[in-house]
């Protein structure tokens, strides 16, 4: 053949090769050139690192190997959210739902009646502080005790203005425990106002205006009338005889003029400071018979503040685990 028709023959088939599209070409070379970058490189001794990451992956026509297409989707601007649906309404009442009954109260049935309001069964909860058994009534403007639950146990009315404290005030509380009604402006108590109290433990009425005493109940142990106006003369005969249980007694900043005697047994701690007490029996706090006689539980006796010469009553504390506090020349 001649040249010329070499020459013909060449140039059809490099025509042909440039009419395939770059983009097929690529398709087919370059899997082919990795596959062989890859079958000649060692990966067992080749140590991958930063810098010849890029000899081993070409990633510089990772987006035309593999085209998304419509997989990633399509993002419209300015769209809104669904409207969420309503929720279903509860049927009013005396509404009635698919397959349920509409109830009906019986014919001549008296209307169900509300339930109470707390305040309204106990009146002195609105003026006071009611937590479970005890009442908190303290600086409340209270001018007389209030109506109380019938089961309170614990009654704290300090600082107000109460003037008395009636037989009734108290009446049918067979669970009181503890009565505080100290800083109020106290003169007068009536006999039995805490007398039919059982229960009754502990009565502080310090900082008043009393003037007596009223009868106490056995059930007491500790009884608080500090800083009153009582004189000697307050006091019942014997008032304390018969507290069997009575631990603290705390008579300081009146107007006594002895100690009352007889003091019971249980007796812990007595307190006449800063009273007008002038002289004293051997036998206020010991049995001058008895020289056998021990009282371990009468450790606290205040006397100091009051015109008695301690030093010329000797026999009269043989019996105590202590000495009284006081002036003793």
């Amino acid at each position: 053949m001649c040249p010329l028709g070499w020459l013909g023959v060449a140039t059809l088939c490099l025509g042909t090769l440039w009419a395939v599209p770059a983009k097929e070409r690529r398709k087919v070379e370059k899997p082919k050139a990795d596959l062989t970058l890859y079958e000649n490189l060692d990966l067992d001794n080749y140590d991958l690192s930063l810098d010849n990451y890029g000899d081993i992956l070409d990633l510089s026509n990772y987006e035309e190997l593999y085209d998304y297409g419509d997989l990633v989707p399509k993002i419209e601007v300015g769209t809104l959210a669904p409207r969420p649906k309503e929720p279903k309404t509860l049927p009013e009442l005396g509404e009635t739902t698919v397959g349920t009954p509409k109830l009906q109260p019986p014919s001549g049935a008296d209307p169900v009646p509300s339930a109470p309001i707390p305040g309204q069964a106990l009146p002195c909860c609105l003026l006071c502080l009611c937590l479970g058994s005890s009442v908190y009534c303290d600086d409340a403007g209270l001018e007389r005790i209030p109506a109380l639950p019938p089961h309170t146990q614990y009654l704290y009315a300090r600082f107000n203005r109460i003037g008395a404290v009636r037989d009734r005030d108290f009446a049918g509380l067979e669970q009181l425990k503890h009565i505080d009604l100290s800083s109020n402006s106290i003169r007068r108590v009536d006999d039995d106002a805490f007398r039919m109290l059982p229960g009754l433990r502990e009565l502080l009425l310090p900082e008043n205006l009393l003037g007596a005493l009223p009868e106490l109940p056995r059930s007491l142990e500790r009884l608080d009338v500090r800083r009153n106006r009582i004189p000697s003369a307050g006091l019942r005969p014997e008032a304390f005889r018969d507290l069997k249980q009575l631990q603290f007694l705390h008579l300081s900043d009146n107007q006594l003029d002895f100690i009352p005697v007889p003091l019971p047994e249980s007796l812990r701690s007595l307190h006449l400071q800063n009273n007008n007490i002038r002289t004293m029996h051997e036998d206020t706090f010991c049995d001058s018979q008895d020289q056998g006689q021990i009282r371990r539980a009468l450790e606290d006796i205040r006397l100091d503040g009051n015109p008695i010469n301690l030093s010329l009553f000797p026999n009269a504390f043989f019996c105590l685990p202590r000495l009284p506090t006081g002036r003793f020349s």
